[in-house]
């Protein structure tokens, strides 16, 4: 009985680490646009695809929904949808073409943060969500300001995006039914044995 209780928990714990399609995206310069229109980043390279480094192996580019509260200047929200599009450029081993496509999934939060020296960062992040199941997480640094305030252009310093792909459920369930049927037939020949 406990062999049966342990392989049930077995197979009911590997179809969770079938989550482990995690890759890390570095980008860096471009220049960032906002309006009430929304954000939008332009013209920014890839530096980092997963552990492969490089000095240009694609670029990134989005857009936001429009601007739902606060201003440009404080620190604001904007709204989801936009686009949200990572290519590789085929250098290095990182793919030619459209690594990740997707639209904001919800709000945007644009924060201003003052420094004790009176100098101003500001930090855009948002959820993504992407075609095929896959999801993302990006974080976008502006370049100090110094003592000014963002005035609707700036490049930006460098951003990080994490992108996670999560099978279908359908998917782990059969994974989890399969495991535990294999489970059977050894316990079987064992008891035979």
């Amino acid at each position: 009985m406990r062999r049966a209780v342990l392989v049930a928990l077995v197979s009911l714990v590997l179809p969770l680490m079938a989550f482990a399609g995690n890759i890390s995206i570095v980008n860096s310069g471009g220049t960032l646009t906002g309006s009430s229109s929304g954000m939008s980043l332009s013209n920014s390279i890839l530096i980092q695809v997963g552990g492969i480094v490089g000095t240009n192996l694609g670029t990134m580019t989005f857009s936001t929904g429009a601007l739902t509260s606060g201003s440009l200047k404080s620190g604001a929200t904007f709204a989801g949808g936009g686009s949200f599009v990572i290519t590789g450029n085929g250098s290095s081993g990182v793919p030619n073409g459209v690594i990740f496509s997707g639209t904001f999934s919800g709000p945007v939060t644009w924060t201003l943060v003052t420094l004790a020296n009176g100098t101003h960062n500001y930090t855009l992040s948002g959820s993504v969500m992407g075609t095929g199941g896959a999801n993302a997480a990006t974080v976008q640094f502006t370049i100090n300001t110094g003592k000014g305030y963002f005035h609707h252009k700036s490049r930006i310093s460098s951003g990080d995006t994490d992108i996670s792909t999560t099978p279908e459920i359908g998917t782990l369930g059969l994974l989890g039914t399969g495991l535990v049927g294999v489970a059977g037939l050894i316990r079987r020949r064992i008891s035979q044995s």
